[in-house]
């Protein structure tokens, strides 16, 4: 039993590094992307720099649910915070959906940008690893807003590789409109993680106090 509860312990704090480490990367792409995506009018750069704020405010949810608690009050921390994080997913998806057709119908055309490649493809690689270490994490702690914060973040990289083809293929052919079509294609993948999340909420003890 104690070993078991120093494990847990350890996992806790390797988890909360992971959130924090999350925080701080995601914090700098606010500012990097969004100035970037300014400078050329790219819809999906400016998109990415709202993605990452969303993921600071999904990481600090997770952050707080991770405090320590009597069963009760874990139970209703759990429920709440898989309410923010599905929260979260859902207004992601809204602004990208609502953005990238308009951006398709108004044949907005962005310039292209090295700089945002260049910073994206090493963006992709530091969330598919800090996704599959929090998924673990996730698991091993038996923590389903974890688990969906760890979605949030795999989310994050398949934007950024979105992304960053669309930027590619502005650059190398011309073709704007897959820098907004970018955009709505993850605004829909966020739409169903807001679902899933959701979803699972609902699958909870219908006894556990909200």
């Amino acid at each position: 039993m104690i070993m078991e509860e120093r494990r847990r312990s350890a996992l806790e704090r390797l988890g909360r590094r992971l959130q924090w480490g999350t925080i701080a990367w995601n914090s700098l792409e606010v500012f990097v992307t969004i100035g970037l995506g300014i400078a050329a009018g790219s819809l999906a750069l400016i998109a990415f720099g709202l993605d990452s704020l969303v993921e600071v405010f999904a990481s600090l949810v997770v952050i707080w649910h991770m405090k320590p608690g009597d069963g009760g009050l874990q139970v209703r921390r759990d429920r709440r915070a898989m309410r923010l994080v599905g929260g979260a997913f859902g207004a992601l998806a809204i602004y990208l959906v609502v953005a990238g057709i308009r951006a398709l119908v108004a044949h907005e055309q962005p310039a292209s940008s090295p700089a945002g490649i260049a910073y994206l493809f090493v963006t992709a690689l530091v969330m598919f690893g800090l996704a599959r270490w929090k998924k673990r994490v996730g698991v091993a702690l038996n923590s389903e807003p974890f688990r969906a914060e760890a979605s949030m973040t795999f989310l994050d990289g398949c934007l950024a590789t979105s992304i960053l083809t669309a930027l590619t293929l502005n650059l190398v052919a011309g073709w704007w409109w897959t820098d907004p079509a970018a955009a709505l294609l993850i605004g829909v993948i966020a739409a169903r993680e807001a679902r899933e999340a959701w979803r699972e909420l609902g699958e909870g003890s219908p006894s556990a106090p909200s």
